[in-house]
């Protein structure tokens, strides 16, 4: 005799195909868009991370619109609000809402040091005078050039999510599923903020890496920047973990 498939179960495959298809089309739009015909490296990079990461928020999102609402018999008041907070990881949301903090910090911090490159093109690099009293223009450095796509792109992501936390927060269902919806919302949200954080850090550790003249400003920011990459592929790895392997996919 054939298995039978529930309605319930179908969903949830879609859901989860909904992610994986999110992921495979940020690789195939990162690419071109990565090869593009650009002399600006950093741009090319930092345009196709978002891409991918846009596109991951994306699939997630569509996977949750496909999972329509549980239909219940009788509706009945809980005693305590459903919260948002109640349904993210305790543990990562925080972490990545820190660095979310950190890539607003430092684009603004880069955009407020940063000058024109030799063509007169602003925000783009940053000019370090050393001893002999020579100034040095040193990019690519995360400028305005820089900071307002990456910025813009990191508010429509932010909104859309919470937009999304909000809505499986308040609507009818098991705690099971909505803990699972909003485990993979947060994971593609962190997916964006962790790998822009990585772009950012990597502009401004190159540009460390070829002056000797930043001084105690310099020392002090490596020992800020280090580990702030090596939490940033930490929590690269737990989104990308948490978008495909789903904590609740409907098989009980």
């Amino acid at each position: 005799m054939l298995d039978t498939v529930t309605p319930e179960r179908l969903l949830a495959r879609a859901d989860l195909c909904a992610r994986w298809a999110g992921l495979a089309l940020g690789v195939v739009v990162a690419q071109p868009v990565a090869a593009m015909d650009s002399d600006d490296l950093a741009m090319r990079f930092l345009s196709a991370v978002t891409a991918f990461g846009l596109c991951a928020v994306g699939g997630v999102l569509l996977g949750d619109s496909l999972t329509p609402a549980p239909l219940e018999a009788v509706r009945t008041a809980a005693l305590a609000p459903r919260r948002v907070r109640d349904h993210v990881p305790p543990r990562m949301a925080p972490l990545l809402v820190f660095e979310a903090a950190w890539i607003a910090v430092l684009l603004t911090t880069g955009t407020l040091m940063a000058s024109p490159d030799a063509h007169g093109r602003a925000g783009r690099t940053l000019t370090v005078t050393c001893a002999a009293g020579r100034p040095r223009l040193l990019g690519p450095w995360p400028g305005l050039h820089y900071a307002a796509p990456a910025l813009a792109a990191l508010a429509l992501g932010t909104a859309a999510c919470v937009w999304a936390l909000r809505r499986i927060a308040h609507r009818p269902g098991d705690n099971l599923r909505r803990h699972d919806r909003s485990w993979a919302i947060t994971g593609a949200w962190g997916l964006l903020v962790s790998s822009q954080l990585l772009i950012v850090l990597g502009m401004i550790g190159r540009v460390l890496s070829r002056t000797t003249c930043a001084g105690m400003l310099g020392n002090v920011t490596a020992l800020v920047i280090y580990p702030l990459g090596l939490l940033s592929l930490f929590t690269l790895g737990w989104c990308l973990f948490t978008i495909v392997a789903p904590r609740a996919v409907g098989d009980e």
